[in-house]
């Protein structure tokens, strides 16, 4: 009988606060923030520091490459775009906590997501150097916009959606005119990569930051100044001056000037805030530079200034040097005496903001508080979330008048995370407790529900273990220390001066009152428990005292102690691994085999087996009665760094660098499951004593619990799973690269289709083919059967079981809408000539249907588009487009006038609502300046009351 195992999946991760990879994004509301942590995004509530909501893709999607690398808020709506590192694109609603669609068009991780003015078009970068826009209202692709020869930085709208600008690591910029789908302007001048680009909301000014040591700025040139420049210099010179008027056509950024910046690390970020009057500059390091922004009355005043300044510095020249060289220079000067705004006449160094550690991005709050001129949230790379609100020194909000600012921290949120990646992770013995170390803290956690109970301030712990009772927690750190820790009161006890190195591993001894650690000074120690009451403490408190040292020849990198008590297995830093006896600590067993030290190792419950984990990616299974190698396995594509039996069996986990968990058959030396989820090495893990589920502690800083679910599978069946995944994988590699070489690069400002080839493609693309077949075969059914009842010959039609009583029309008109909208353009564009002129039979009747217009007409345009050709040269085609440009155009008419005269209606409706909701305030409206008018009088009369009253007690006090 073939052998059933119980499956493993992800129930739970936690400890990411935000990433490091991808950036962070307020609401449209301004109460939340969206930061994102690996594959989630939290949002979390800003006045309250908690995390109130988690969008996270489903489980079976989850992996290394489905990392948050972007994302952006609506700015009318609660929709949230996120950007994975796969390249695809999903669009959250925060409110439901539901994912609306997804779209997956881009071969790279996307870098860079904007949304325009009124949240109906989203525009995506990535790092396949390419832009595509998005419907969102339509959810569905537009067009792919390709001309960069790098990867796609930033992204602003402009024009209320109808311009484009977008940034790349190639230096350049690019203007992009969304009407006709052309690139209309390459900005050059850059001399290192650009990062950043960003626009003010009036859209006057356009700044792009890079590692060059100033921040470049640009105008912007609108359409109805466009238009009207165009205008009059075709009017003044017609012919004469041809060249210069086109130039101005199409040059929509200007440029204005450059400011120096403070720092010299590259620029990450440069944004507005939602006012416009404020510009923050972040760079890769801990400060962000924040200007203020002056409008046209302010910044003009202060060139004129600046003007008279050195105006009065010419003349006290001229005063002491007559000299004729600079008679002549004033004279020019005098010339030209129209003060010009520059740049630092309208950005001002306001304040720079110095982080605790390296800023990963900024964000801006949309709402504005009432004491302050703006709020700020920075994302660290230490797992860490600041707030902080810019503020007037002299208290007024007005823009105008702003002159100095003081910057002030209101909230860091760090509790709920580690700020460095997890070394250890131990739990107790019941289970119900999580304990983690780190570089500089050790964290108690609920391993159910994923929330932190404790924070202890530690030393760099490496290893760890929970007394019995869970009153207390024993932790081993990089300099030698050993840490008693309360874990009730959360406080550290007691730190004992262990060892001369680093404490590389902790072993509790089963049954008895102690533990074993062993250290990179070559010493392994034995420790007993104590509960004493020092001189000045209230009550009894665990103490360890040494009992015996067990001195080794090498460092110590694991101990293991048999579930008996009978052996301590120690592995040494010179490949080997030395069994001795307990009680009188005789060398027993030497185990040796693997090329590269032992890291992780591990004693099955019975005590039969030993399992060794090396930096040489093997994992070795011996028999602890003689020593030999029962099995060599190749388990790991990096160094294996941890390795525990589940309790009474003999499965086993591994966990390596290579970012996954394995599950393994200690009998069978087989690999059963292979879990991925992590983004980073994976130090450690735990396994509950039940064996019901698995933590794992992380490189990036996430503790996960895998638990065991009631689904059974057999080995051969996941390696079936294991094959077919590796030969989509091949296909899929094979589908990007059929047509598209990778030595070929796009032409300059090339638009072409948004979607991509792939296996859901090509499925959809043969289920419309089978759809059109049946169709065909239940065509000719029902003509022979009409052709029999013509002749006499009545008999009752049986229709096809598969077309679910459906005519072939609509059998056919069911398989397209089953089709993903993003999905439709690549799935028509394989499908061959046959079959599309088929399928342009059937249109003309699907025009009836008022709620699959759209469809028709997306099918139509795409099939005319891509067989032009073919479609003008084939006779039998004609009758067909003949009909389709009768029919069509009519349809569409008529469905745009049904959905004008709705939205007038529901206009006209939200008027009369308007109305009467205003209705009750109208007679208090009226009488408002009658009532306004008695109140000023009566304020005059009680004036005039207390200037009388002032001056009769003057005239006491004279007399």
């Amino acid at each position: 009988m073939v052998k059933a195992y119980l499956r493993y999946e992800p129930a739970a991760s936690f400890g990411v606060i935000v990433s490091n990879e991808s950036n962070i994004a307020y609401d449209s509301s301004g109460k939340h923030l969206l930061a994102p942590a690996l594959e989630k995004l939290g949002v979390w509530h800003v006045r309250q520091g908690v995390c109130t909501k988690t969008l996270a893709p489903e489980s079976s999607s989850r992996g290394p490459s489905l990392a948050v690398t972007y994302v952006a808020s609506s700015p009318t709506s609660s929709l949230v775009a996120c950007g994975y590192a796969d390249g695809s694109v999903r669009i959250w609603d925060c409110d439901k906590g539901s994912c609306e669609f997804k779209l997956d068009k881009h071969k790279g991780a996307v870098t860079v997501l904007r949304y325009n003015e009124d949240g109906s078009l989203l525009a995506s970068g990535s790092k396949d150097n390419d832009v595509i826009l998005y419907d969102v209202v339509g959810e569905t692709s537009l067009f792919r916009l390709q001309g960069h020869r790098d990867q796609v930085t930033d992204l602003v709208f402009l024009d209320s959606g109808k311009k484009l600008v977008s940034s790349s690591k190639d230096k350049f910029l690019r203007v992009w005119d969304l009407e006709t789908k052309h690139c209309m302007q390459i900005v050059s001048g850059h001399h290192s990569e650009i990062w950043s680009i960003d626009v003010d909301p009036e859209e006057r000014y356009l700044v792009t930051g890079s590692a060059d040591l100033e921040l470049r700025f640009y105008t912007v040139k609108h359409d109805s100044m466009d238009g009207k420049s165009a205008v009059n210099g075709s009017g003044a010179e017609i012919g004469n001056n041809g060249e210069l008027p086109t130039k101005n056509k199409w040059e929509v950024l200007k440029h204005f000037g450059e400011i120096q910046r403070q720092c010299k690390h590259r620029v990450a970020t440069v944004r507005f805030n939602k006012s416009g009057n404020l510009l923050a500059c972040q760079v890769a390091g801990k400060t962000v530079e924040v200007f203020r922004v002056l409008d046209e009355a302010e910044s003009q005043r202060k060139a004129k200034l600046r003007f008279k300044r050195k105006k009065k510095k010419k003349s006290a020249k001229e005063a002491v040097e007559t000299t004729e060289n600079m008679e002549t220079d004033h004279g020019t000067e005098e010339a030209g005496s129209v003060p010009i705004v520059t740049v630092p006449d309208v950005f001002m160094l306001l304040q720079t903001i110095r982080a605790t550690n390296k800023i990963c991005s900024i964000s801006f709050c949309p709402s504005t508080p009432k004491n302050s001129l703006a709020s700020l949230a920075l994302s660290l790379n230490n797992n860490l979330l600041e707030f902080y609100s810019i503020e007037s020194a002299d208290g007024q909000k007005n823009k105008n008048s702003i002159e100095s600012a003081e910057i002030r921290k209101t909230l860091a949120i760090e509790l709920h995370g580690h700020r460095a990646d997890v070394r250890s992770v131990t739990l107790s013995s019941d289970n119900s407790l999580l304990m983690s170390t780190s570089h500089s803290a050790v964290k108690f956690w609920n391993p159910s529900t994923g929330s932190c109970l404790r924070t202890i301030d530690s030393g760099y712990g490496l290893c760890g273990l929970i007394v019995p009772q869970n009153k207390y927690a024993i932790v081993g750190t990089k300099d030698g220390k050993i840490e008693i820790i309360d874990v009730g009161s959360g406080t550290q006890c007691e730190v004992v001066e262990a060892h001369g190195g680093s404490v590389r591993s902790i072993a509790a001894i089963p049954n008895e009152n102690g533990f074993v650690t062993g250290s990179a000074d070559q010493d392994v120690k034995f420790w007993e428990y104590q509960l004493k009451q020092k001189p000045g403490q209230d009550s009894k408190r665990l103490t360890i005292s040494n009992v015996r040292t067990l001195k080794m020849n090498n460092d110590v990198q694991v101990v293991a102690i048999s579930p008996d008590a009978k052996y301590v297995a120690v592995a040494l830093l010179d490949f080997t691994v030395k069994v001795f006896f307990m009680d009188s600590l005789k060398f027993f067993l030497s185990l040796y085999g693997h090329r590269l030290p032992v890291l992780c190792m591990d004693i099955s419950s019975d005590g039969e087996l030993i399992v060794t984990g090396s930096a040489d990616k093997n994992l070795k299974i011996w028999g602890l009665d003689f020593g030999d190698c029962h099995k060599s396995i190749f388990a790991h594509d990096d160094s294996v760094e941890a390795v525990q039996f589940v309790h009474n069996t003999h499965y086993m986990f591994s966990a390596g660098k290579d970012r996954l968990v394995k599950y393994w058959d200690a009998d069978k030396f087989e690999v059963l499951l292979t879990l991925e989820g992590h983004h980073a090495y994976v130090w450690c893990l735990a396994v509950s004593n039940r064996g019901d589920f698995v933590v794992t502690g992380s490189h990036d800083r996430s503790i996960r619990r895998w638990d065991r679910t009631e689904e059974p599978f057999f080995i051969e069946e996941e390696k079936e799973k294991r094959f077919e995944e590796m030969f989509e994988a091949d296909n899929n590699n094979a589908l990007e690269n059929r047509y598209a070489p990778k030595e070929e690069l796009p032409e300059e400002g090339a638009v072409a289709l948004a979607g991509k080839e792939t296996q859901q493609t090509l499925s959809g693309t043969d289920s419309i083919i089978d759809a059109l077949d049946v169709a065909e075969v239940e065509l000719k059914r029902i003509a022979e059967h009409e052709e029999e009842k013509s002749r006499g010959k009545v008999s009752e039609f049986q229709p096809n079981i598969i077309m679910l009583g459906l005519s072939p029309s609509d059998y056919v008109l069911r398989a397209l809408s089953n089709i993903n909208t993003n999905d439709l353009e690549q799935t028509l564009l394989a499908l061959p000539f046959s079959d599309a002129l088929k399928l342009l039979s059937y249109t003309k009747d699907w025009t009836s249907n008022l709620d699959k217009v759209e469809l028709v007409c997306r099918i139509v345009t795409m099939l005319l588009q891509t067989h032009h050709g073919q479609l003008i040269s084939t006779p039998s085609a004609r009758p067909i487009l003949t009909v389709l440009k009768e029919i069509v155009p009519a349809r569409v008419k008529e469905c745009k006038d049904t959905l004008g005269f709705n939205l007038a209606a529901m206009n006209h409706l939200k008027e009369l609502m308007a109305s009467r909701s205003d209705s009750q305030f109208r007679a208090a409206k009226a009488k408002m300046p009658e009532i306004l008018s008695r109140q000023l009088k009566r304020v005059d009369a009680r004036t005039e009351t207390k200037s009388e009253k002032r001056k009769r007690k003057k005239q006491k006090k004279s007399i």
